[in-house]
């Protein structure tokens, strides 16, 4: 909870900053990188539910994310109802920590989009491939994990794309349509024991101006 207060003082100091144009810099970047670095793999949860109010938070904070094209191709599925986890998830290993979260979320892409070209942005719309929605995706996942970390819950980013034994159960069980994409899995949930994040700074993996 003290957690949560930090960060929500320090989210009404950036907005009162950014009206005034004077940032409290070391301040605001501070309760920013101790939140990132704090980010752990959370495997095991109490099963409590999470309040409406802080799920719709996350789900705010992870469709914040960066879009190639500004296409957002991010489509989430909010998983409470235990009795479909085993048809939903049927022959994940990570059943357990299904059933122990919070709530399940599974965050889908739509691959396609239809729009003007770019050879003819005034032409009529078409139907085309998005190129960039595992990137888009990726920021998708790593906002909502970070905005966990911030309310002082667990979360787990568990592979679903592109495994096909993992991707075909979801798709089937949620009728999901022909060009969507279930990409990530994400239990959370209040932790059920003291994970803590890993250093995994390393100075030799960082190169200036060449290799």
């Amino acid at each position: 909870m003290k957690k949560v207060i930090v960060m929500m003082a320090a989210a009404a100091m950036l907005f009162g900053a950014c009206c005034t144009k004077q940032c409290d810099t070391p301040s605001i970047s501070g309760v920013v990188m101790e939140n990132i670095l704090a980010r752990k793999s959370v495997r095991s949860y109490n099963g409590d539910s999470i309040p409406a109010d802080v799920m719709e938070n996350l789900l705010r904070a992870a469709m914040a994310a960066p879009s190639g094209r500004d296409l957002r191709p991010w489509q989430i599925v909010v998983m409470t109802d235990k009795s479909q986890y085993e048809t939903v998830f049927e022959g994940n290993f990570n059943m357990q920590k299904f059933m122990e979260s919070g709530a399940v979320i599974i965050l889908c892409a739509d691959t396609v989009f239809t729009a003007p070209t770019r050879e003819d942005p005034d032409g009529p719309a078409v139907t085309q491939v998005n190129h960039l929605w595992r990137d888009d995706m990726g920021a998708v996942t790593e906002n909502l994990l970070l905005a966990v970390e911030a309310y002082g819950l667990g979360a787990c980013w568990t592979a679903c794309y592109p495994y096909p034994d993992r991707m075909d159960p979801i798709k089937k069980a949620l009728q999901l349509p022909a060009t969507v994409v279930p990409y990530a899995v994400v239990p959370i949930g209040y932790q059920d024991g003291t994970t803590q994040p890993k250093d995994k700074w390393d100075p030799a993996r960082v190169h200036y101006n060449r290799w």
